[in-house]
């Protein structure tokens, strides 16, 4: 076992050679988080949407953004790059379960009061196809069928 760090290691810093390279910001999200504690669900994704809030870092991170939100409807978009891959070229499965997992759940915050919280319970994902860039702008739509006291759908 070494202990050189990542970038040292087999497969680490092959990208960097070829000219691939990303960077991204996010803003610290302590204040969506305290507002969320505040606003009833609707209002807290319309500030967002709106700027006045900060979204949540992982929409930086897979590179994905609001289309729209009403209460018990979500929709995002992503556009499908190489830096989603898994090892065999094309997006890892991950990314769309995230992006599902963040619609389906902000679909039911939109419906919640202030103060209320939510938690995935359970994500099934089936993959019928390959994704990759070439696949173009893709959108994602969550909603709600049900919501209950303690669970929705």
């Amino acid at each position: 076992m070494s202990s050189s760090p990542a970038s040292a290691e087999p497969g680490y810093g092959a990208a960097a050679a070829d000219g691939r390279r990303r960077t991204y910001e996010w803003a610290d999200p302590a204040p969506s988080a305290a507002a969320a504690r505040e606003l009833d669900g609707i209002s807290f994704f319309t500030e967002m949407i709106a700027g006045r809030l900060p979204p949540p870092p992982i929409a930086a991170t897979l590179g994905f953004g609001w289309v729209s939100v009403e209460p018990g409807k979500v929709v995002f978009e992503v556009t499908p790059a190489e830096y989603h891959y898994n090892p065999i070229g094309s997006v890892h499965g991950g990314v769309y379960a995230t992006l599902c997992d963040s619609a389906c759940g902000c679909a039911v915050h939109s419906m919640l009061p202030a103060g209320a919280y939510y938690t995935s319970l359970d994500l099934s994902v089936r993959f019928v196809r390959q994704i990759t860039s070439g696949t173009g702008r893709m959108l994602c739509e969550g909603t709600v069928e049900h919501l209950g006291r303690r669970v929705a759908a």
